[in-house]
């Protein structure tokens, strides 16, 4: 038993000797002298590696614009979104329940706000249609901000709310608005032929659409609203929109609905994304 307590005395005695040696003047091995030239290594080795990550940013940033990426990855074709915001691309109501449908009137209403035809006035351009807004820097001297084209809420019709402030969603006759995504550059006709929106239902539903309205006429994005320069450079850019209102659409049944994009210069679908230009969404509309 007294040679158990002796062996923990002298093991516990060993481990303070080796967290502090009185005689050495050593702290866990090491002197003072040893331990200062450690951590002044160390803090010479982490000051250099930051200081590299510093410098290689700094370069890096250097090669960056401010208004236009170096590298775009995005496809040639953008893809295609649709207003109001279903559940996952689904718009499903019911005529005779407001409560189906004020969430998309609210929506729309939202979304539109920034279109109102005293806001555009103020802030855009009122562009001559059918060509490029062309706005080239000249030289080092920047171009900056640059202007944009109006797009007045007027111009949706019976789809702009004002007319009907239900969008025709009361009425069993709903407008769907479709936007393009924004790519910096991208010019999307030639030769003053604006790209246009067409849509329609997939092949076991072709009998349920009905006839269709598209605003503006004929479903067009105008040459005016491109080339996008970027959202700094371009600070009140107003995205185009197309209208598509369901005129005797059938009820109490699901409908596939795509609408897709077409251009002399944008080709729709690609083996890469199959949806680049084009858009698909199921609309039901409930009578009771």
């Amino acid at each position: 038993m007294s040679g158990t307590k002796e062996e923990d005395r002298k093991g516990s005695s060993e481990w303070r000797e080796f967290f502090w040696n009185p005689r050495t003047h050593e702290l866990m091995g090491r002197t003072a002298s040893s331990w200062g030239l450690i951590l002044l290594f160390y803090l010479v080795f982490y000051l250099c590696l930051a200081g590299m990550f510093v410098l290689t940013m700094y370069i890096m940033l250097l090669t960056l614009d401010d208004y236009k990426p170096t590298w775009q990855d995005r496809l040639a074709t953008p893809g295609m979104m649709i207003r109001p915001k279903g559940n996952q691309l689904e718009i499903s109501f019911s005529v005779s329940n407001t409560e189906s449908w004020d969430g998309f009137i609210h929506n729309l209403n939202t979304f539109l706000s920034p279109y109102n035809d005293s806001y555009q006035v103020q802030t855009n351009d009122n562009c001559p249609p059918d060509q490029y807004f062309i706005q080239e820097d000249s030289g080092e001297v920047r171009n900056n901000p640059k202007r944009s084209c109006q797009f007045n809420r007027t111009m949706l019709e019976d789809c702009s709310g004002m007319s009907d402030r239900f969008y025709g969603y009361s009425r069993g006759q709903p407008c769907i608005l479709i936007k393009l995504n924004r790519v910096i550059g991208m010019l999307p006709g030639k030769d003053g032929q604006s790209p246009y929106v067409t849509c329609g239902a997939k092949r076991e539903d072709s009998d349920k659409i009905g006839p269709l309205a598209y605003f503006p006429p004929n479903g067009t994005f105008n040459l005016m609203y491109y080339p996008y320069y970027g959202k700094k450079a371009q600070v009140n850019y107003t995205q185009p929109l197309v209208a598509v209102k369901f005129l005797n659409a059938s009820l109490n049944t699901d409908i596939n609905v795509e609408c897709k994009i077409n251009s002399n210069t944008l080709a729709t679908g690609s083996e890469r994304d199959k949806f680049a230009g084009r858009v698909s969404f199921k609309l039901r509309i409930e009578d009771k």
